[in-house]
């Protein structure tokens, strides 16, 4: 029994010896649990709108403050008029647009009828659905008060309208999710063995007397992938297009540019977990396991990332996958052009210029 307890206590030494096994004890969990916890939800809340009333009548202002005051809505615009509800939406800046009649007031009062148009942004169906739910049952709620105190039968119509995807096809809300969660995956794991399987096999002693410098070294390495992904995303936007029915709405060159920056940003990414790992089997699951749940939980390709807490949506913006989506659903599904993904651009070019740097200088470190 003594001799038991020591190799447990053995045991129990060498797994608090290892900073990474504590870690994957104890803080996964943690981690796991606020993650799932916060940002595993479907519920819609605080979601930007845009309001266009020109009758400026005191039956849509009411209507008006009572969207404004609900937790699931946050008025945050006045339209002029209705050509600007196509800019918001390009823009990215609300998720539905409340249009009311020019005469609201007078042809309630008159013929007991008006109506109210939901306009929301379908390229995510579900949101979009679940939003003009939310606004149709606070109208509906508005109806019944007014009718209640004056006894008399009024209808308030509310039309819905899905811009960008009328049909309600879920294939346009998880394809450009899933262009960016293959291509983050599968370049980041193939470029994280890039490094690694030099010091494997014992080749980095080649590496090291290279007359080359590190920079053209981690390049060199990289373009063989990256060449590699270019097809794989020739592959999955032909799937998208001609299998899935998904068209690409806006230039294909654009779309195209800003694919090849994703997929150097992951490419960067797969080489900086290679410099920091000394085997191929930790650079796999190091890439599987970090890469994978932020860019499923944390991206917006299956949880608007507007619903969670502001700590994950600060989060969330060191994600590429983010930005990619965004930009991919702009073009893609929206036809924006590419003056609406700018920012998106910026962000993936800064990111790929980071991360390469940070390669490069634990690469650095790691010859002397």
């Amino acid at each position: 029994m003594k001799q038991f307890g020591s190799f447990v206590k053995k045991e129990f030494l060498h797994i608090f010896r290892d900073l990474r096994t504590m870690m994957l004890l104890l803080a996964m969990p943690v981690i796991q649990m606020i993650l799932f916890g916060f940002a595993v939800t479907t519920e819609v809340k605080n979601s930007q709108v845009a309001v266009y009333d020109p009758s400026k009548s005191i039956s849509t202002k009411k209507m008006t403050d009572r969207i404004n005051s609900s937790k699931y809505f946050d008025v945050i615009r006045y339209l002029n008029n209705p050509t600007e509800i196509e800019h918001e939406f390009r823009k990215n800046k609300v998720g539905l647009a409340v249009v009311f009649d020019e005469n609201f007031d007078q042809n309630l009062l008159h013929s007991g009828k008006a109506q109210v148009q939901l306009i929301a942004d379908a390229t995510d169906p579900n949101t979009a659905t679940t939003l003009t739910n939310y606004a149709g049952a606070i109208i509906m709620d508005y109806q019944q008060d007014l009718m209640q105190r004056t006894k008399i039968p009024f209808q308030i119509l509310p039309e819905t309208k899905m811009l960008y995807n009328p049909q309600m096809k879920g294939a346009y809300n998880f394809v450009p999710g899933v262009l960016g969660l293959i291509l983050m995956l599968i370049c980041a794991m193939m470029t994280s063995i890039a490094i690694v399987r030099e010091k494997e096999m014992g080749t980095m002693e080649i590496l090291l007397v290279s007359p080359l410098k590190p920079i053209y070294i981690i390049l060199a390495k990289m373009v063989p992938y990256f060449l590699l992904s270019c097809i794989n995303l020739s592959t999955v936007l032909l799937l998208a297009v001609y299998v899935l029915d998904v068209p690409v709405a806006g230039s294909l060159f654009w779309l195209l540019v800003v694919s090849m920056l994703f997929i150097f940003v992951a490419l960067s990414l797969g080489l900086l977990v290679s410099t920091v790992t000394q085997t191929q089997m930790a650079a796999m699951l190091v890439s599987g396991m970090i890469f994978m749940m932020p860019i499923m939980l944390l991206s917006g390709m299956i949880f608007p990332v507007e619903n969670m807490p502001q700590a994950l949506q600060w989060l969330s913006n060191i994600i590429p996958a983010k930005w990619y989506i965004i930009a991919v659903k702009n073009i893609m599904i929206k036809g924006s052009d590419v003056s609406s993904i700018y920012k998106e651009i910026m962000i993936l070019g800064f990111m790929a210029a980071v991360i390469l740097t940070v390669s490069l200088k634990n690469f650095k470190n790691r010859l002397e």
